[in-house]
Protein backbone atom coordinates (compact mmCIF):
# COMPACT_ATOMS: atom_id res chain seq x y z
CA UNK A 1 0.00 0.00 0.00
CA UNK A 2 1.56 3.53 -1.12
CA UNK A 3 1.50 5.71 2.18
CA UNK A 4 3.02 8.60 -0.19
CA UNK A 5 1.30 12.23 0.63
CA UNK A 6 -0.72 13.36 -2.64
CA UNK A 7 1.48 16.65 -2.50
CA UNK A 8 4.34 14.79 -3.46
CA UNK A 9 2.83 12.99 -6.55
CA UNK A 10 1.31 16.34 -7.75
CA UNK A 11 5.15 17.88 -7.52
CA UNK A 12 6.82 15.08 -9.34
CA UNK A 13 4.34 15.43 -11.85
CA UNK A 14 5.05 18.92 -12.57
CA UNK A 15 8.43 18.44 -12.53
CA UNK A 16 8.00 15.67 -15.05
CA UNK A 17 6.26 18.22 -17.47
CA UNK A 18 8.25 20.87 -16.70
CA UNK A 19 11.20 18.31 -17.74
CA UNK A 20 9.49 17.15 -20.99
CA UNK A 21 8.87 21.13 -22.00
CA UNK A 22 12.64 21.88 -21.58
CA UNK A 23 13.63 18.70 -23.77
CA UNK A 24 10.98 20.03 -26.55
CA UNK A 25 12.59 23.08 -26.75
CA UNK A 26 16.08 22.40 -27.32
CA UNK A 27 16.86 23.26 -30.70
CA UNK A 28 14.58 25.87 -30.84
CA UNK A 29 15.98 29.91 -31.69
CA UNK A 30 14.47 32.33 -29.49
CA UNK A 31 13.23 35.35 -32.09
CA UNK A 32 15.16 38.71 -32.74
CA UNK A 33 14.98 41.51 -30.43
CA UNK A 34 12.75 44.32 -32.04
CA UNK A 35 15.17 47.46 -33.47
CA UNK A 36 14.03 50.11 -30.04
CA UNK A 37 11.69 53.18 -30.78
CA UNK A 38 13.33 56.59 -30.97
CA UNK A 39 12.58 60.09 -31.53
CA UNK A 40 15.02 62.00 -33.48
CA UNK A 41 15.47 65.88 -34.33
CA UNK A 42 17.54 67.01 -37.16
CA UNK A 43 20.17 69.53 -36.38
CA UNK A 44 19.97 72.76 -38.34
CA UNK A 45 21.41 75.94 -38.25
CA UNK A 46 19.00 79.39 -37.01
CA UNK A 47 19.65 82.92 -35.41
CA UNK A 48 19.80 82.81 -31.82
CA UNK A 49 19.56 85.75 -29.61
CA UNK A 50 19.96 84.98 -26.47
CA UNK A 51 19.08 87.20 -23.48
CA UNK A 52 18.35 87.60 -19.67
CA UNK A 53 16.17 89.37 -17.28
CA UNK A 54 17.84 91.14 -14.82
CA UNK A 55 16.03 93.77 -12.01
CA UNK A 56 16.37 97.47 -12.38
CA UNK A 57 14.97 100.44 -10.23
CA UNK A 58 13.58 103.52 -12.51
CA UNK A 59 15.50 107.04 -11.71
CA UNK A 60 14.08 110.45 -13.30
CA UNK A 61 16.61 111.67 -16.02
CA UNK A 62 16.94 114.98 -14.78
CA UNK A 63 15.61 116.25 -11.16
CA UNK A 64 15.66 119.93 -10.19
CA UNK A 65 14.89 121.47 -6.58
CA UNK A 66 13.33 124.68 -7.03
CA UNK A 67 14.52 127.28 -4.43
CA UNK A 68 14.81 130.93 -4.16
CA UNK A 69 17.26 133.19 -4.98
CA UNK A 70 16.32 136.08 -2.65
CA UNK A 71 14.48 136.52 0.65
CA UNK A 72 11.06 137.11 1.49
CA UNK A 73 7.27 136.40 1.91
CA UNK A 74 5.58 133.47 -0.53
CA UNK A 75 2.28 135.35 -1.75
CA UNK A 76 0.92 132.78 -4.30
CA UNK A 77 1.73 129.36 -5.75
CA UNK A 78 1.50 129.42 -9.68
CA UNK A 79 1.38 125.67 -10.29
CA UNK A 80 -0.99 122.61 -9.89
CA UNK A 81 0.70 119.73 -7.83
CA UNK A 82 1.52 116.80 -9.99
CA UNK A 83 1.25 119.05 -13.40
CA UNK A 84 3.10 118.69 -16.02
CA UNK A 85 5.57 122.30 -16.20
CA UNK A 86 7.61 123.71 -18.67
CA UNK A 87 11.12 125.66 -18.45
CA UNK A 88 10.84 129.56 -17.83
CA UNK A 89 6.87 128.92 -16.04
CA UNK A 90 6.09 131.19 -13.17
CA UNK A 91 5.67 128.15 -10.12
CA UNK A 92 6.14 130.76 -6.64
CA UNK A 93 5.52 134.40 -6.25
CA UNK A 94 7.27 136.26 -3.61
CA UNK A 95 6.19 139.67 -2.41
CA UNK A 96 8.14 142.20 -4.78
CA UNK A 97 7.60 144.97 -3.08
CA UNK A 98 11.03 145.58 -1.01
CA UNK A 99 13.19 144.83 -4.73
CA UNK A 100 11.32 147.29 -6.70
CA UNK A 101 11.76 149.81 -3.81
CA UNK A 102 15.43 149.37 -3.86
CA UNK A 103 15.48 149.26 -7.71
CA UNK A 104 14.07 152.74 -7.79
CA UNK A 105 16.45 153.94 -5.21
CA UNK A 106 18.77 152.19 -7.62
CA UNK A 107 17.99 153.58 -10.72
CA UNK A 108 17.74 157.80 -8.91
CA UNK A 109 21.71 156.67 -8.12
CA UNK A 110 21.91 155.97 -11.93
CA UNK A 111 20.65 158.95 -12.72
CA UNK A 112 22.44 161.32 -10.17
CA UNK A 113 25.76 159.90 -11.44
CA UNK A 114 25.12 160.19 -15.20
CA UNK A 115 24.28 164.08 -14.32
CA UNK A 116 27.95 164.31 -12.90
CA UNK A 117 29.53 162.91 -15.66
CA UNK A 118 27.74 165.27 -17.81
CA UNK A 119 29.16 167.87 -15.53
CA UNK A 120 32.45 166.68 -15.65
CA UNK A 121 32.55 166.06 -19.70
CA UNK A 122 31.49 169.42 -19.81
CA UNK A 123 34.30 171.36 -17.89
CA UNK A 124 36.67 169.01 -19.81
CA UNK A 125 35.02 170.39 -23.63
CA UNK A 126 36.05 174.44 -21.84
CA UNK A 127 39.28 173.43 -20.24
CA UNK A 128 40.18 171.01 -23.45
CA UNK A 129 40.98 174.63 -26.10
CA UNK A 130 42.15 176.77 -23.43
CA UNK A 131 44.96 174.45 -21.93
CA UNK A 132 45.94 174.05 -26.06
CA UNK A 133 46.44 178.02 -26.30
CA UNK A 134 48.16 177.79 -23.12
CA UNK A 135 45.88 179.74 -20.90
CA UNK A 136 45.26 177.11 -18.11
CA UNK A 137 47.62 175.52 -16.63
CA UNK A 138 48.26 171.73 -17.89
CA UNK A 139 47.24 171.11 -13.89
CA UNK A 140 43.96 171.96 -13.99
CA UNK A 141 42.97 170.28 -17.43
CA UNK A 142 44.29 167.05 -15.85
CA UNK A 143 42.23 167.47 -12.79
CA UNK A 144 39.16 167.71 -15.30
CA UNK A 145 39.97 164.83 -17.13
CA UNK A 146 40.75 162.67 -13.85
CA UNK A 147 37.18 164.36 -12.23
CA UNK A 148 35.69 162.81 -15.88
CA UNK A 149 36.99 159.55 -15.64
CA UNK A 150 35.97 159.06 -11.32
CA UNK A 151 32.62 160.27 -12.90
CA UNK A 152 32.04 157.72 -15.84
CA UNK A 153 33.67 155.01 -13.03
CA UNK A 154 30.19 155.96 -10.83
CA UNK A 155 28.12 155.69 -13.76
CA UNK A 156 29.57 152.39 -14.40
CA UNK A 157 28.44 151.41 -10.60
CA UNK A 158 25.66 152.86 -10.20
CA UNK A 159 24.02 151.03 -13.43
CA UNK A 160 25.50 147.78 -11.82
CA UNK A 161 23.74 148.15 -8.93
CA UNK A 162 20.93 149.14 -10.97
CA UNK A 163 20.89 145.92 -12.79
CA UNK A 164 21.34 143.94 -9.66
CA UNK A 165 18.13 145.29 -8.21
CA UNK A 166 16.15 144.58 -11.02
CA UNK A 167 17.43 141.22 -11.04
CA UNK A 168 15.97 140.57 -7.42
CA UNK A 169 12.86 141.64 -8.66
CA UNK A 170 12.98 139.22 -11.31
CA UNK A 171 13.83 136.67 -9.12
CA UNK A 172 10.94 137.71 -6.63
CA UNK A 173 9.41 135.42 -9.19
CA UNK A 174 10.12 131.75 -8.99
CA UNK A 175 10.54 130.25 -12.82
CA UNK A 176 10.76 126.45 -13.61
CA UNK A 177 14.35 126.13 -14.61
CA UNK A 178 13.83 122.85 -16.51
CA UNK A 179 10.40 120.91 -18.06
CA UNK A 180 8.72 118.46 -16.12
CA UNK A 181 6.43 117.10 -14.11
CA UNK A 182 6.25 119.26 -10.64
CA UNK A 183 5.60 117.40 -7.32
CA UNK A 184 3.62 118.95 -4.17
CA UNK A 185 4.80 122.50 -3.32
CA UNK A 186 7.13 122.54 0.41
CA UNK A 187 6.51 125.97 1.07
CA UNK A 188 2.78 127.45 1.14
CA UNK A 189 1.53 131.18 1.28
CA UNK A 190 2.72 133.23 3.68
CA UNK A 191 6.13 131.53 3.91
CA UNK A 192 9.38 133.37 4.53
CA UNK A 193 11.80 131.79 2.31
CA UNK A 194 15.94 132.87 2.21
CA UNK A 195 18.24 132.15 -0.36
CA UNK A 196 20.40 130.11 2.00
CA UNK A 197 17.67 128.01 2.77
CA UNK A 198 18.28 124.23 2.61
CA UNK A 199 14.65 123.23 1.87
CA UNK A 200 13.47 123.30 -1.48
CA UNK A 201 10.33 125.22 -2.60
CA UNK A 202 9.24 121.79 -4.86
CA UNK A 203 10.87 119.54 -7.14
CA UNK A 204 10.50 119.25 -10.57
CA UNK A 205 11.30 115.59 -12.32
CA UNK A 206 11.62 114.94 -15.79
CA UNK A 207 10.00 111.94 -16.89
CA UNK A 208 9.79 112.27 -20.59
CA UNK A 209 13.16 110.12 -20.55
CA UNK A 210 14.07 107.70 -17.88
CA UNK A 211 16.82 105.35 -16.15
CA UNK A 212 16.49 102.28 -15.02
CA UNK A 213 19.67 100.86 -13.07
CA UNK A 214 20.15 97.34 -13.78
CA UNK A 215 22.30 95.92 -11.40
CA UNK A 216 24.11 91.95 -12.63
CA UNK A 217 27.06 90.12 -11.74
CA UNK A 218 30.21 91.14 -12.68
CA UNK A 219 30.97 87.87 -14.86
CA UNK A 220 28.34 89.04 -17.83
CA UNK A 221 30.33 92.28 -18.25
CA UNK A 222 32.15 91.16 -20.74
CA UNK A 223 28.93 89.92 -23.08
CA UNK A 224 27.59 93.16 -22.49
CA UNK A 225 31.27 94.90 -23.81
CA UNK A 226 31.09 92.82 -26.51
CA UNK A 227 27.19 93.36 -27.58
CA UNK A 228 28.54 97.54 -27.44
CA UNK A 229 31.64 96.87 -29.46
CA UNK A 230 29.10 95.29 -31.96
CA UNK A 231 26.58 97.86 -31.67
CA UNK A 232 29.66 100.40 -32.12
CA UNK A 233 30.74 98.42 -35.66
CA UNK A 234 27.56 98.72 -36.87
CA UNK A 235 27.42 102.51 -36.88
CA UNK A 236 24.56 102.54 -33.87
CA UNK A 237 24.34 106.22 -32.22
CA UNK A 238 26.36 106.19 -29.06
CA UNK A 239 27.46 102.62 -29.87
CA UNK A 240 24.11 101.29 -27.57
CA UNK A 241 22.36 98.00 -27.12
CA UNK A 242 18.88 98.11 -27.16
CA UNK A 243 16.70 96.45 -24.35
CA UNK A 244 13.38 95.15 -23.56
CA UNK A 245 11.20 96.46 -20.57
CA UNK A 246 9.50 93.91 -18.90
CA UNK A 247 6.39 94.37 -16.49
CA UNK A 248 6.35 92.62 -13.30
CA UNK A 249 4.32 90.32 -15.01
CA UNK A 250 6.58 89.50 -17.75
CA UNK A 251 5.00 91.21 -20.77
CA UNK A 252 7.00 93.62 -22.54
CA UNK A 253 6.88 97.26 -22.65
CA UNK A 254 6.42 99.17 -25.75
CA UNK A 255 9.16 101.33 -24.93
CA UNK A 256 12.32 102.51 -26.54
CA UNK A 257 15.61 101.59 -24.66
CA UNK A 258 18.86 101.02 -25.16
CA UNK A 259 21.95 100.45 -22.72
CA UNK A 260 24.51 103.49 -22.16
CA UNK A 261 27.86 103.16 -21.96
CA UNK A 262 28.77 105.75 -20.15
CA UNK A 263 26.83 104.23 -17.93
CA UNK A 264 28.74 101.52 -16.93
CA UNK A 265 30.29 101.12 -13.49
CA UNK A 266 31.33 98.36 -10.99
CA UNK A 267 29.60 98.37 -7.87
CA UNK A 268 32.46 98.99 -4.93
CA UNK A 269 30.91 97.15 -2.10
CA UNK A 270 29.07 94.67 -4.06
CA UNK A 271 31.31 93.80 -6.84
CA UNK A 272 28.49 93.79 -9.51
CA UNK A 273 27.72 95.74 -12.83
CA UNK A 274 25.42 98.54 -12.92
CA UNK A 275 24.15 99.39 -15.90
CA UNK A 276 22.14 102.30 -16.70
CA UNK A 277 19.71 101.91 -19.84
CA UNK A 278 18.07 104.81 -21.34
CA UNK A 279 14.67 104.66 -21.62
CA UNK A 280 11.50 106.62 -23.67
CA UNK A 281 8.94 107.16 -21.71
CA UNK A 282 6.20 109.59 -23.53
CA UNK A 283 3.24 108.23 -21.84
CA UNK A 284 4.70 108.49 -17.99
CA UNK A 285 4.04 104.94 -17.80
CA UNK A 286 7.38 104.36 -15.76
CA UNK A 287 7.57 106.59 -12.56
CA UNK A 288 10.89 107.03 -10.85
CA UNK A 289 11.58 104.44 -7.98
CA UNK A 290 9.71 102.19 -9.56
CA UNK A 291 10.95 98.43 -9.97
CA UNK A 292 11.08 96.72 -13.26
CA UNK A 293 12.77 94.29 -15.29
CA UNK A 294 14.99 94.70 -18.50
CA UNK A 295 15.83 91.94 -20.87
CA UNK A 296 19.39 92.66 -21.95
CA UNK A 297 20.87 90.58 -25.51
CA UNK A 298 23.84 88.59 -23.74
CA UNK A 299 25.32 86.98 -27.19
CA UNK A 300 23.85 86.42 -31.14
CA UNK A 301 24.48 83.51 -33.37
CA UNK A 302 24.00 83.81 -36.65
CA UNK A 303 24.02 79.78 -37.51
CA UNK A 304 23.49 78.27 -34.06
CA UNK A 305 22.88 74.58 -33.95
CA UNK A 306 20.58 73.54 -30.69
CA UNK A 307 19.46 70.34 -29.24
CA UNK A 308 16.80 69.72 -26.63
CA UNK A 309 17.57 69.65 -22.86
CA UNK A 310 16.80 66.07 -22.48
CA UNK A 311 18.86 64.85 -25.64
CA UNK A 312 21.90 65.77 -23.64
CA UNK A 313 23.56 63.48 -21.29
CA UNK A 314 26.71 63.43 -19.01
CA UNK A 315 29.48 61.70 -19.28
CA UNK A 316 33.07 61.03 -17.99
CA UNK A 317 33.79 62.93 -20.59
CA UNK A 318 31.51 65.67 -20.27
CA UNK A 319 28.40 66.30 -22.50
CA UNK A 320 27.21 63.66 -24.97
CA UNK A 321 24.45 62.63 -27.41
CA UNK A 322 23.30 59.75 -29.39
CA UNK A 323 23.42 60.26 -33.10
CA UNK A 324 21.93 58.24 -35.95
CA UNK A 325 24.16 57.15 -38.73
CA UNK A 326 23.35 57.26 -42.74
CA UNK A 327 22.36 53.74 -41.95
CA UNK A 328 20.26 54.07 -38.68
CA UNK A 329 23.11 52.84 -36.46
CA UNK A 330 23.31 54.72 -33.16
CA UNK A 331 26.85 56.46 -32.54
CA UNK A 332 27.76 58.46 -29.08
CA UNK A 333 29.59 61.35 -29.64
CA UNK A 334 31.40 63.99 -27.61
CA UNK A 335 29.64 67.95 -27.64
CA UNK A 336 30.28 71.04 -26.19
CA UNK A 337 27.15 72.73 -25.30
CA UNK A 338 26.66 76.63 -24.54
CA UNK A 339 24.32 78.65 -23.56
CA UNK A 340 20.47 76.85 -22.25
CA UNK A 341 18.19 78.65 -24.20
CA UNK A 342 14.19 77.21 -23.68
CA UNK A 343 15.15 73.94 -22.45
CA UNK A 344 17.36 74.05 -25.61
CA UNK A 345 21.36 73.67 -25.45
CA UNK A 346 23.58 75.51 -28.09
CA UNK A 347 26.03 73.07 -29.07
CA UNK A 348 29.33 74.59 -30.21
CA UNK A 349 30.80 71.93 -31.37
CA UNK A 350 31.14 68.11 -31.91
CA UNK A 351 27.99 68.41 -34.22
CA UNK A 352 27.44 69.41 -37.69
CA UNK A 353 23.94 71.08 -39.84
CA UNK A 354 22.02 67.63 -40.54
CA UNK A 355 22.93 65.40 -38.20
CA UNK A 356 20.38 62.96 -36.51
CA UNK A 357 19.91 63.45 -33.04
CA UNK A 358 17.56 61.08 -30.87
CA UNK A 359 15.67 62.60 -28.48
CA UNK A 360 13.90 59.92 -26.62
CA UNK A 361 14.64 56.07 -26.13
CA UNK A 362 17.72 56.98 -25.67
CA UNK A 363 17.88 54.33 -22.12
CA UNK A 364 17.49 51.38 -24.79
CA UNK A 365 19.90 52.19 -27.21
CA UNK A 366 23.88 51.13 -27.38
CA UNK A 367 26.84 51.87 -29.69
CA UNK A 368 26.36 50.41 -33.50
CA UNK A 369 22.45 49.45 -32.48
CA UNK A 370 19.59 50.10 -35.32
CA UNK A 371 16.84 52.03 -34.46
CA UNK A 372 13.36 52.06 -35.39
CA UNK A 373 12.34 55.41 -37.00
CA UNK A 374 8.80 54.59 -37.24
CA UNK A 375 7.29 57.30 -34.82
CA UNK A 376 10.47 59.45 -35.44
CA UNK A 377 9.54 63.48 -36.30
CA UNK A 378 12.31 64.57 -38.29
CA UNK A 379 11.16 67.64 -39.34
CA UNK A 380 10.31 69.22 -35.50
CA UNK A 381 12.05 69.56 -32.24
CA UNK A 382 10.71 67.81 -29.37
CA UNK A 383 10.12 70.33 -26.24
CA UNK A 384 11.08 68.91 -22.61
CA UNK A 385 8.35 66.85 -22.50
CA UNK A 386 9.23 65.10 -25.94
CA UNK A 387 6.34 66.91 -27.93
CA UNK A 388 7.24 67.77 -31.25
CA UNK A 389 7.22 71.79 -31.43
CA UNK A 390 8.71 74.38 -34.01
CA UNK A 391 12.05 74.97 -33.31
CA UNK A 392 12.77 78.79 -32.05
CA UNK A 393 15.11 81.31 -33.45
CA UNK A 394 15.07 83.21 -29.92
CA UNK A 395 15.47 82.02 -26.43
CA UNK A 396 15.73 83.54 -23.03
CA UNK A 397 17.83 82.56 -20.07
CA UNK A 398 15.46 82.88 -16.77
Amino acid sequence: MNHRSPWIRRGAAVLGLSLLSACGMEGAEMPPAAPPPVTITIVQPESLSVTEVFPGRVAALRVAEIRPQVSGIVQRRLFEEGAEVRAGQPLFAINAAPFKAEAKVAAAALQRAEAALARAQQQVDRLAPLAKAEAVSRQSYDDALTERDLAAADVAQARATHERRKLDVAFSTVDAPISGRIDQALQTEGALVAANDSTPMARIVQIDQVYVDVRQPASALAAIRQQLEVAGAKGRASAAVPVTVLRSGGEPMDLKARVLFSGMSVDMGTGDVLLRVLVENPKRELLPGMFVRARLPMARYDGALRVPQQSVQRGPSGAQVWVLTPANEARLVDVTVGELTDHHYRVASGLRAGDRVVVTGMDRLSAGVKVDLATASAASTPDAAGRPVAAASAATVR
